[in-house]
C-alpha cells in the first residue's frame, strides 16, 4: 500500500495550482515509507486529551526530524473554550503552531449514519466550514 501511494505521489504533477491531499492512517509507518519527501507540510489532527495530544507531539518530531518545512497541529472536536485552552496550552508547551480548530459537530454523527461525506450531508455545518477554511489556507494562502 505504501508503494503504491508513493507511487501516485511521485508522478503526481507539480504545477503550481496542482495540489495533492493525502490523508494517512494515524500512524509514523507512513513516514518511515517514504512518502514524507514530497510533502510540504503535515497537519496533525489532533483532540483535547492528553494521549491525543502527545501522540500529535511525537508525531510532530518525527516530521520536523524528516526535514518538512511545516509541521502544525490542527485542534479537532473542539467542543467549548476548555478544550481550546487544553490544546493551546498543551502546543504552546511543545512549541507547536496550530493551524486550525474544528468544532465538535453532530452533524458528522448524521452524515455517517446516512453514509454519506459530511460536506454532501451539510456544507454550512461548522464542522465543515472550518475544515474548508484550514484547507483553503494551505492550498492558496486562505484567499
Amino acid at each position: 500500500m505504501h508503494a503504491t501511494v508513493r507511487s501516485v505521489i511521485e508522478v503526481a504533477s507539480e504545477g503550481p495550482a496542482d495540489v495533492c491531499i493525502l490523508d494517512t492512517e494515524a500512524s509514523p509507518e507512513h513516514l518511515s515509507r517514504g512518502t514524507a519527501m514530497y510533502a510540504e507540510a503535515m497537519l496533525l489532527v489532533v483532540e483535547p486529551y492528553f494521549k491525543s495530544l502527545e501522540t500529535g507531539r511525537r508525531m510532530a518530531a518525527l516530521g520536523v526530524d524528516l526535514g518538512l518545512p511545516r509541521v502544525v497541529l490542527v485542534a479537532n472536536k473542539i467542543r467549548d473554550e476548555r478544550d481550546l485552552a487544553a490544546v493551546r496550552q498543551f502546543a504552546e508547551q511543545h512549541s507547536l503552531e496550530i493551524a486550525g480548530v474544528i468544532p465538535f459537530d453532530p452533524a458528522l454523527n448524521d452524515a455517517e449514519r446516512a453514509e454519506i461525506a459530511p460536506i454532501d450531508h451539510d456544507p454550512e455545518s461548522p464542522m465543515v466550514l472550518a475544515v474548508t477554511e484550514i484547507a483553503r489556507t494551505f492550498v492558496d494562502g486562505g484567499k
